[in-house]
């Protein structure tokens, strides 16, 4: 994990308003093509190389927004809060310099970042993004919260070993230990990874109604641990998927990664199942609604009034072609060819993924395969 952190950073370094953008679109790009209808960005990168302000303050949050726009993605907006780098109180060094804000300086990104958000489709929202307990000291935590009253509350808690005991050592409580202990944890908040908690911590943290915000293929590729899902699901616990790393953006895989990790560790067959309805069913029925609450989007589930954020299947193939009810989600996700299957995706009644692929995919692969061209000139 820590050399990729680092392998991140220099990549940061590189990385002009206008590359973010065209990044950003091909990935929102690939979510779509893989069923994603919506995305929360946990948006980082709000300065230049050096950390110095850019002229408008938000220009990385608008590059984000106008990727999302083109694309045709839903899209909740987190700013990034990011103080310090560590529980030290040390300076931001080299890539993290990009991240950093005080307060004041975030509550005007903020502002900002919304009044663009309030200009983009109706659909879209934004929320705010403590980054971690040891990006953001336990003083500036209840103030990050009154900066967007309401709104969703995306925060990275016990991803890695090495930060529970930063942590610890600082605070002298484990990271979820004290987050619901010290803050007021409820629906709004989405809490990212959460791979290192114990038993006690998992029970607590179901009955707050808080998301677990699960990225399962990367916290594979990092070696970061096995969410406590199991425990976490039966204790009446939400969790929904991202993507975070986006070394492999893979819907259903995401979702057989998470229920495989259950399986590997407590030794069992269908770890999430339950009597009435099937794996499939329940990863699928948790990520749409979860995820949807996750996003302060309204969306995930078919009814009057909701946004018709949308996956078609096609079962004209042998992978569904003999399928019904559950076994069809079971198909998907376990059969490793459900990517195959997805043949149309609507974000908000927007029709953007046809027979599989997104109407503007020639276009945005052309614009990301130069600006990697130019990255790699520079790197």
């Amino acid at each position: 994990f820590w050399t990729w952190r680092q392998s991140m950073y220099r990549f940061l370094d590189s990385l002009m308003p206008d590359h973010v953008g065209t990044i950003a679109e091909f990935v929102f790009m690939e979510m779509l093509e893989a069923g994603f209808a919506a995305v929360a960005e946990f948006h980082y990168l709000h300065h230049d190389a050096k950390g110095k302000q850019y002229n408008d303050l938000s220009e990385m949050a608008a590059q984000i927004t106008h990727a999302a726009t083109n694309s045709g993605i839903g899209l909740t907006l987190l700013p990034v809060l990011y103080i310090q780098g560590g529980c030290d109180g040390r300076h931001l060094m080299g890539g993290q310099r990009r991240f950093g804000c005080d307060l004041d300086l975030f509550e005007k990104l903020f502002t900002q970042t919304a009044a663009g958000i309030a200009n983009a489709p109706s659909d879209f929202g934004v929320g705010v993004a403590p980054h971690s307990l040891r990006a953001v000291p336990p003083h500036a935590l209840s103030r990050v919260q009154s900066i967007c009253p309401g709104g969703p509350i995306h925060m990275h808690l016990a991803e890695q070993t090495n930060e529970v005991d930063e942590v610890f050592a600082y605070l002298n409580a484990r990271p979820a230990e004290w987050l619901m202990d010290n803050a007021c944890i409820d629906e709004r908040w989405c809490l990212i990874h959460c791979t290192q908690i114990t038993d006690q911590e998992t029970t607590r943290l179901a009955q707050t109604g808080a998301v677990a915000g699960l990225c399962p293929i990367t916290e594979s590729n990092l070696g970061d641990g096995i969410f406590n899902g199991r425990k976490f699901f039966h204790a009446g616990g939400k969790f929904g998927i991202g993507s975070d790393s986006n070394i492999h953006i893979a819907l259903w895989h995401e979702l057989a990664t998470l229920e495989y990790s259950q399986r590997l560790r407590d030794q069992s067959r269908a770890t999430l199942a339950l009597s009435d309805r099937s794996t499939g069913r329940v990863l699928f029925d948790s990520t749409n609604t979860s995820g949807a609450q996750a996003a302060a989007r309204n969306s995930g589930g078919i009814e009057t009034g909701r946004w018709a954020d949308l996956i078609g299947i096609s079962s004209d193939n042998e992978m569904l072609c003999h399928c019904s009810n559950d076994r069809i989600l079971d198909s998907l996700i376990f059969s490793g060819r459900g990517h195959t299957c997805v043949s149309d995706v609507w974000s908000a009644g927007r029709h953007l993924v046809t027979q599989g692929r997104h109407k503007d995919r020639d276009r945005i692969v052309k614009a990301y395969r130069n600006v990697l061209e130019k990255l790699k000139q520079k790197i």
